[in-house]
């Protein structure tokens, strides 16, 4: 099975060596699969470095990306679309 980049896993490029975290992941018409990684940590200024794509195979999971939470309902009835709540 191919490697499935997931938003928000911590990843490593296998040809450089930079890791981070998934911030995007888009699919070219030629059928590749880019994937961005904003790496850890700062420069000597204080800013974060400048992201890195690579090609999705190149990449392998550091960290699984975390659960997302489901919403918590308020409760309360939904209003009618294209109805004002003063009306």
């Amino acid at each position: 099975m191919a490697y499935k980049a997931k938003l928000g896993a911590k990843a490593r490029d296998k040809l450089t060596g930079i890791d981070g975290t998934i911030v995007a992941i888009t699919d070219w018409v030629n059928g590749c699969r880019r994937v961005t990684l904003q790496p850890f940590g700062i420069d000597k200024d204080g800013k974060a470095f400048s992201t890195h794509s690579a090609d999705e195979p190149d990449l392998e999971t550091v960290k699984e990306a975390p659960k997302a939470k489901a919403a918590k309902r308020t409760g309360g009835p939904m209003p009618e679309a294209g109805r004002r709540a003063d009306a």
